[in-house]
């Protein structure tokens, strides 16, 4: 009798030692403004590397300017905008996975932020032209398919943080020197609401969507804040006070809609706040100076945030932990690291007999 048990425990330790243990590696795309690059980040839950750096410039002596990313919503392209273009942008198509280059389309004056709408397939590039007298500028709609750009939507000065709400029909952005929130109606082709944002320089510089809810937020980067939009009312309905001198930059909502992270720009760090309680839950230093993009995983767990570095210094990516709220991996790319998009998770499995061996 203590025999066969003996033999049942046995057997069931020898199960738990032999059975797989499950993780997921992390895969994002980086663009380098100052080395016009764009490197392909893994992280696999414990240390980040660049598994390949893609050459994004056509003119070697010249620096053009990789700013943008987006990936497509079918995750078989990513696009890159190319920002110094004599005199207008470019954005540029390439296949995920071999990153063969597949298509040019010119654009405007400096193009940044961009994002394809899932209800038209069309990509949004927003030209926020630093060039010649600040005067209103355009959203280009460009066809991935032809790589065609195929109209543009006069806006703000200085636009940028094109992005669509959840169903793809309503397109954001902010006019960083005007300090407006534009609505696109994506499919009717044209501004439906703006709304002026508060304060005498609040110079936004990035919108982002609720997930789920009818709220957008907005980064403040001269107003040191984070506004929440209610979508519904067209109306500020909270203020996250982000700290004197923070200029933050970008951010992104988890896809639960629990928490948002926000880059700040002018002192180095990430802040990670509590969406429901409206309280900062951590403020973390970055491996850079000067923090600038952000995207959440799709599972809610970690933030990659990109670091453009100063003078000779590389560029990096940091990779935040929301559960832990702390850094847990950063790696170097290339010079003044900016634009991010997260392409996929891909699941890996590793036999915990053969970590022991």
């Amino acid at each position: 009798m203590h025999f066969s048990r003996f033999l049942v425990l046995a057997g069931l330790l020898l199960a738990l030692t032999a059975a797989p243990t499950f993780a997921q590696d992390y895969y994002a795309y980086v663009a380098s403004e100052s080395a016009d690059e764009v490197a392909l980040v893994r992280f696999d839950g414990e240390e980040a590397t660049v598994e390949e750096t893609i050459r994004v410039g056509r003119i070697p002596i010249e620096t053009e300017g990789a700013h943008g990313l987006t990936v497509s919503p079918d995750g078989a392209h990513w696009f890159v905008s190319i920002a110094h273009g004599k005199p207008y942008g470019r954005v540029a198509k390439y296949e995920t996975g071999t990153n063969e280059k597949v298509g040019t389309a010119t654009v405007g004056m400096f193009p940044a932020t961009m994002e394809i709408s899932t209800v038209t397939g069309l990509l949004h590039v927003a030209n926020f032209d630093l060039h010649g007298e600040q005067e209103p500028s355009s959203i280009s709609l460009v066809d991935p398919s032809t790589m065609t750009e195929v109209e543009k939507i006069e806006t703000g000065i200085m636009p940028h943080g094109s992005r669509f709400s959840p169903g793809g029909r309503m397109h954001y952005s902010v006019g960083m020197m005007d300090g407006t929130l534009y609505e696109i109606d994506a499919l009717e082709r044209t501004v439906t609401r703006t709304l002026t944002l508060d304060g005498d320089t609040p110079k936004p510089t990035w919108v982002q969507s609720h997930p789920s809810e009818p709220l957008a937020y907005v980064a403040l980067n001269g107003g040191d804040a984070v506004l929440e939009v209610s979508l519904a009312d067209w109306r500020v309905t909270r203020r996250f006070d982000t700290g004197e001198g923070t200029a933050p930059y970008n951010l992104d909502v988890t896809p639960d809609g629990e928490t948002l992270v926000v880059t700040y720009k002018g002192t180095g760090e990430t802040g990670i706040w509590d969406l429901t309680t409206g309280e900062r839950l951590a403020r973390l230093e970055n491996s850079r100076t000067v923090t600038h993009g952000v995207v959440t995983t799709p599972d809610n767990r970690y933030a990659v945030v990109t670091a453009e570095g100063v003078g000779g210094e590389p560029g990096a990516v940091d990779i935040f932990d929301l559960k832990a709220n702390e850094r847990v991996a950063s790696v170097d790319v290339g010079q003044q690291a900016g634009g991010v998009a997260f392409w996929k998770m891909e699941p890996t499995t590793a036999a915990a007999s053969d970590a022991s061996n």
